[in-house]
């Protein structure tokens, strides 16, 4: 049975640019997905055909239970978006941003209003909540537009790049709102260029990169396809590279490689904390004076360099392109 959240299949082209080239993403409910990929991978265009803002050349798609291609106005009713950038009107204030929102859904205004008052608190705006939307701050505005999209209680969550230009503080409170969301059984499609925030929210990741989905997985699932673990090594002294070389060689599980301008040396090895005390030891016994030495385990930064050949935050020409087709 599909989740919360299914597409298969997906297309879509605008002039020469394939945006879509068959995505494939199935959502359980009460689960965050993180779709993570770089600028023009294909991200939001997903996110404007799973909420009817686009529709797809080829494919299905099932939101809330909901054939979006069948049935757009219902799935409307079932779903909350909040883009790149911050969708509020500037001149009326906080509540009255909150409100409209409510009546356009058709609540009565006193229900609208004190939706809108729960809102305002629950996301840290009660004290500007009188204040004309334009004098909020950026994080302000982005806890906001969230809010509006949070209006109707909907089951299920669209957020494109939600945190994108955000301060570290302001990201983390808004990563505060988005665990308490799911907890109370919200399903949330998150796309974002921060592989940080996909580790550190969602339940499961898929990578998408020039229109098609490359890998899927938990963020343990993605990392363990990198190779494990490195042993690392910085050495003092330049003359002891090969000492430290021929020491890692010893205890790694792979080539060991060095950089002779950082005097830094790696190493794949399985063993964990205590594999590396046992490299330490042995490093002392050489009289190999160190600079740092530790444990790496694989990032998300890491899987996405080795499946795409590229760092997340990266675009080249062509998928710059195809941002520019699908704004």
């Amino acid at each position: 049975m599909p989740g919360a959240i299914y597409a298969e299949g997906l297309v879509k082209t605008f002039g020469d640019v394939r945006a879509l080239d068959g995505v494939d993403l199935d959502v359980p409910e009460g689960t965050v997905l993180g779709l993570l990929g770089p600028n023009g991978a294909g991200k939001t265009t997903t996110v404007r055909c799973l909420t009817t803002l686009l529709r797809p050349d080829r494919g299905k798609a099932v939101v809330a239970g909901v054939d979006v291609l069948k049935h757009p106005d219902t799935v409307r009713r079932s779903i909350g978006l909040s883009g790149q950038f911050a969708a509020v009107d500037e001149y009326l204030t906080g509540r009255e941003n909150l409100q409209m929102v409510g009546q356009l859904y058709q609540m009565k205004a006193k229900a609208a209003k004190q939706r809108a008052a729960d809102l305002l608190e629950q996301f840290n705006l009660a004290d500007a909540a009188d204040r004309p939307a334009k004098t909020y701050s950026g994080g302000m505005r982005r806890r906001l537009d969230l809010a509006a999209a949070l209006v109707v209680s909907p089951p299920v969550m669209f957020m494109d790049e939600p945190t994108t230009g955000l301060d570290p503080r302001n990201r983390q409170q808004l990563w505060e709102v988005i665990k308490q969301l799911v907890s109370g059984g919200t399903t949330l499609l998150l796309t974002t260029q921060y592989l940080e925030e996909a580790d550190h929210l969602a339940h499961d990741i898929a990578v998408v990169d020039h229109g098609r989905v490359i890998a899927k997985g938990t963020s343990d699932q993605l990392k363990a396809r990198t190779g494990g673990e490195r042993v690392e090594v910085v050495v003092h002294e330049r003359a002891h590279i090969a000492d430290a070389a021929e020491v890692l060689r010893g205890f790694g599980k792979g080539e060991t490689t060095v950089e002779e301008h950082t005097r830094k040396l790696t190493v794949p090895v399985t063993g964990g904390a205590k594999l590396l005390a046992e490299v330490i030891r042995e490093l002392d016994t050489r009289g190999i004076e160190m600079d740092d030495i530790g444990l790496r385990r694989p990032t998300l930064d890491d899987v996405f360099l080795s499946l795409t050949g590229h760092m997340a935050e990266a675009a080249d020409q062509d998928e710059a392109n195809g941002k520019e087709a699908v704004k």
